[in-house]
């Protein structure tokens, strides 16, 4: 989709014997990148004309509101993602909120635990500033200077690394990424509600208990339900409650691990006789955690394309501002957490379920019931509403594989079938593959390249800055050691699982 400006002028013939006749209009196609200004079509006698003062009045606000005269696929306008510009700061804010605040904050300690107090806090202080430096890259790059927007992840992969290399390098991440957290969230979700379930019976309770293949498929219902809405702009009230949710889940869980104070004899360093080698591939796992923490990049250009843009407002303003009050909210969240966690277990907390398993475990009797259920409510309602974000960019790929091949809009009855075959699949691997939330490391590894290096890597390919320039430089490096530290991080998360061992148990949640 290629911007064209289109200039029209009437050139009148200078004959002395005919005035009234002008030759035809000639149309001149003028680069975007031309410093030159269109010239007015209004000029032409027609044009001042009663009959045609309307039409100049239209033609005059789309110039002022729009700026320019841009082409848009109109396969986007089918599309989930796209079908909807009417967002703004405020969607985008419940947007990053609901996907940057998750289950991925209560496992921050578990780094804590190999990294101690001082590299911990530089790590995170490290991660946390160069994951929004990404992040405002992705957002200028959200918009080419020939006016085409890139509303998914993909398709700027795509764009900078040519299709079939942006194929390779970002497909099967991202296809992971989001459905990796949507089987997690059915696992958190289906779970809290069992606990939850419990706290309100009680023992003497006489309601069937369901079991936990029972209550994640509950939980699959109540998402594949709420997935029907057919936008992600519609989208905006369940990410509010979303991030609302998530923030009080995180703020209850270490305001109330601080109260409670440190458990007795808790011990803060790592364990004596571990080889080298053994610490070198734990640091590296931590470090995955922290970089899992900070997963959602591959949501931010989809959440950006639902602003609509203008020549004197364009979207990556609206954009940044909802972004920086997000993720303002966002460290005052995990910055807390993870530090609280830390001083309150130590390396006593729990490696399945951090921090809310660890509140259940050591504060079950000292808690009142209600807090407990409270803070079990937010995560439920949290995990249904970030399962919807984060969904998104899969059910959004399958209708665009429908579109490409029948050229027209999915029908409402294949989109259901396609949100409730998404929710079936979910189900399944949770179901089969209980000890997802266990790969944290691994899931960090893999995702830090999306969220680290390959923006770095696209501004250069794109914006082309000065070779041996600053941003040359400062991205150049921040790309490779994103990728090197990709590698390592991967590689210590496999050889934890290996050397440490890790429950597998499939179909047994």
């Amino acid at each position: 989709m290629e911007e064209e400006v289109v200039e029209v002028e009437t050139m009148k013939k200078q004959n002395s014997h005919s005035p009234a006749v002008s030759t035809p209009p000639q149309l001149q196609i003028h680069s975007p990148n031309s410093t030159s200004f269109p010239k007015s079509p209004f000029g032409s006698r027609f044009m001042n004309t009663p009959i045609a003062s309307p039409m100049k009045k239209a033609i005059e606000n789309m110039f002022e509101e729009v700026g320019e005269f841009t082409r848009f696929d109109p396969r986007d306008d089918w599309l989930p993602i796209t079908a909807s510009r009417n967002g703004n700061a405020y969607y985008a804010a419940f947007h990053v909120l609901c996907s940057g605040i998750g289950f991925q904050a209560l496992v921050l300690p578990l780094a804590f635990t190999t990294l101690g107090w001082i590299w911990g806090i530089l790590c995170l202080c490290v991660g946390f500033t160069w994951q929004l430096y990404t992040l405002w890259l992705l957002i200028q790059l959200h918009e080419s200077e020939l006016g085409v927007r890139h509303s998914r992840y993909l398709k700027l992969a795509m764009a900078a690394f040519g299709e079939k290399l942006g194929k390779i390098l970002v497909l099967f991440p991202i296809q992971y990424l989001s459905g990796g957290t949507c089987v997690t969230l059915i696992m958190i979700g289906g779970g809290t509600m069992k606990i939850l379930f419990q706290i309100l019976c009680g023992d003497s309770c006489s309601l069937y208990n369901l079991k936990t293949i029972e209550w994640y498929l509950v939980f699959t219902v109540a998402a594949i339900l709420l997935a029907q809405l057919p936008n992600l702009n519609s989208f905006a009230g369940v990410s509010l409650i979303g991030a609302i949710t998530g923030v009080g889940y995180c703020s209850i869980i270490w305001i109330v691990s601080l109260l409670q104070g440190r458990i007795v004899n808790v011990p803060y360093e790592s364990q004596k006789g571990e080889s080298q080698a053994t610490r070198i591939f734990g640091v590296l796992n931590a470090l995955g955690i922290i970089a899992f923490a900070f997963r959602g990049h591959n949501l931010v250009l989809e959440i950006q394309g639902t602003i609509r843009s203008e020549s004197k407002n364009p979207s990556r303003l609206a954009m940044w501002k909802g972004v920086m009050f997000a993720y303002l909210v966002i460290a005052f969240c995990l910055f807390p957490l993870a530090i609280a966690g830390h001083w309150s277990y130590g390396n006593l907390i729990p490696s399945n379920g951090g921090m809310l398993s660890a509140l259940q475990k050591y504060h079950e009797h000292e808690t009142s019931k209600f807090i407990i259920a409270l803070t079990s409510l937010l995560v439920v309602v949290n995990s249904l509403s970030s399962f919807q974000i984060y969904a998104m960019p899969i059910l959004d790929n399958l209708e665009f594989r429908y579109i490409s091949k029948r050229d027209k809009p999915c029908p409402r009855t294949l989109r259901i079938v396609f949100r409730c075959l998404f929710g079936c699949l979910t189900f399944f691997i949770s179901v089969a593959l209980p000890f997802l939330p266990s790969l944290a490391g691994l899931l960090g590894g893999i995702a830090l390249p999306i969220t680290l290096a390959y923006p770095c890597f696209m501004w250069i390919l794109i914006k082309k800055p000065k070779r041996y320039s600053t941003s040359w430089y400062l991205n150049s490096t921040l790309g490779a050691v994103g990728m090197v530290l990709s590698v390592l991080v991967v590689t210590g998360a496999i050889w934890g699982m290996v050397a440490l061992g890790i429950q597998i148990h499939f179909f047994n949640p």
